[in-house]
């Protein structure tokens, strides 16, 4: 059964249990990567071996190729390619948020906090529809670029081990989000954003 926000304003079946003014994620994000579970540990755990290995390959390449055509690809790796998968990502967002029913999707961005956002408008997203649009772009995203590093060749496993590596640090904050449940993993956890207030809510079940 799909709830509607009315539902969740019953006090008799939820409580809500926290609010998220949008001007303060990254607040959230940071107060959250802190908190230690399992899910912080494993997304660190992801993060160090993405960096381990793109020294490898950056230690691989040294004295291969000319210093310019490093440069340029740690480039491609570091700045260029990040920027680009942007609207990718987010789009990798939109997706689950659509097959789940959500009708009135929004991207924004926050400059000041250098965060961009997909946010479905009054829509409630149950605990595992929250879980696989948080985690869509990260597990496509992450497969694609293993596969490529895998099988292209020279300088681009760099570039593309590099951007690995950022594209991960890229996800903290939905990372952060999803430790939100793990923490209260007890609980079932229902959420819906008012896009035009720029708040999100999270109720739990009773």
């Amino acid at each position: 059964m799909a709830f509607q926000v009315e539902d969740l304003e019953d006090e008799k079946r939820f409580r809500m249990i926290l609010t998220i003014p949008y001007k303060s994620l990254i607040q959230f994000v940071f107060e959250y990567l802190k908190k230690k579970s399992g899910l912080t540990s494993l997304y660190w755990s992801i993060c160090l071996i993405f960096l381990f290995l793109t020294l490898y390959i950056r230690i691989k390449v040294a004295g291969n190729f000319p210093p310019t055509h490093i440069l340029f690809h740690s480039a491609i790796g570091s700045i260029i390619l990040p920027l680009i998968c942007i609207p990718v990502h987010e789009f990798l967002h939109i997706i689950p948020y659509w097959l789940s029913g959500a009708k009135n999707i929004r991207v924004g961005m926050d400059l000041k906090q250098y965060l961009f956002y997909v946010s479905a408008h009054r829509h409630v997203a149950t605990p595992l529809q929250f879980r696989i649009v948080a985690l869509t772009p990260f597990l496509i995203i992450s497969a694609g670029l293993m596969f490529l590093v895998l099988f292209l060749p020279g300088l681009w496993k760099w570039s593309l081990s590099l951007f690995l590596f950022v594209h991960a640090t890229m996800c903290a904050g939905d990372f952060a989000l999803l430790n939100l449940y793990f923490l209260n993993g007890d609980k079932k956890i229902y959420t819906w954003d008012d896009v035009d207030k720029k708040e999100a809510y999270f109720y739990e079940e009773l």
